[in-house]
């Protein structure tokens, strides 16, 4: 029987074997935020002369990446990458996905959408029916977390702050327990416009092209 920890490294691996092809001289990899994300920038590091760099999506896993040997660029210097490769908590069969169990979720965002294709990395254990059950990960500017916390309330979650934890960007997260989300699209929509949101953990405008999920049979490939 696999751990957890061993299916995580499943996935992580199976990521590495497929982006092998990717990894040019010029290529700029987009590397995510976790445990799960540590496990393949570990071994991507095995591979560090034969690409750039890579642009992180946290100051965690920047400081991972040099501390392996690899360039890491600001993305802002970088127009295009071939690749964004990162975990989940929660993903479905539309490869929707919530994101930001980390706090990481506003980098994350920003760093997959210059990336031509976005690769997830989980165990099978965070594929799901319906979004949801994980608790979605909300970034607010501080002076707006209860007027952010009260539309939560609005769409049927329980906003929960999270206790002394501020993001790489200098902001609060509220945790909104209890959503049932049927049309994860239009609800990422909904709740980006709300004024003080500087983004949510649903990723679904722009979902994974392919998740490879480790089980005790294997790599699950969807998409």
């Amino acid at each position: 029987m696999l751990s957890q920890q061993d299916l995580k490294q499943q996935a992580a691996d199976a990521a590495l074997a497929l982006i092998k092809p990717l990894l040019t001289p010029q290529a700029v990899i987009g590397v995510g935020t976790g445990s799960t994300a540590d496990l393949f920038i570990d071994g991507l590091a095995s591979y560090r002369s034969r690409f750039r760099g890579a642009v992180a999506s946290s100051e965690r896993s920047a400081k991972r990446l040099t501390g392996l040997g690899i360039l890491v660029l600001d993305l802002n210097e970088v127009q295009t990458m071939p690749v964004y490769v990162d975990g989940a908590d929660e993903i479905n069969s539309q490869l929707h996905m919530i994101k930001g169990g980390g706090g990481a979720l506003t980098r994350e965002k920003i760093v997959s959408s210059v990336a031509q294709q976005f690769i997830c990395i989980a165990d099978e254990s965070k594929l799901v029916d319906s979004l949801g059950h994980f608790p979605l990960p909300i970034e607010v500017l501080p002076m707006a977390r209860e007027a952010v916390a009260r539309v939560a309330r609005q769409l049927g979650g329980n906003p929960v702050l999270r206790e002394g934890f501020i993001t790489d960007n200098g902001n609060q997260i509220l945790d909104v327990h209890g959503l049932q989300i049927t049309q994860a699209s239009e609800m990422e929509r909904q709740l980006n416009n709300v004024p003080g949101v500087v983004t949510n953990g649903l990723f679904a405008i722009r979902p994974a092209d392919i998740a490879l999920l480790a089980t005790q049979q294997g790599i699950r490939r969807l998409g």
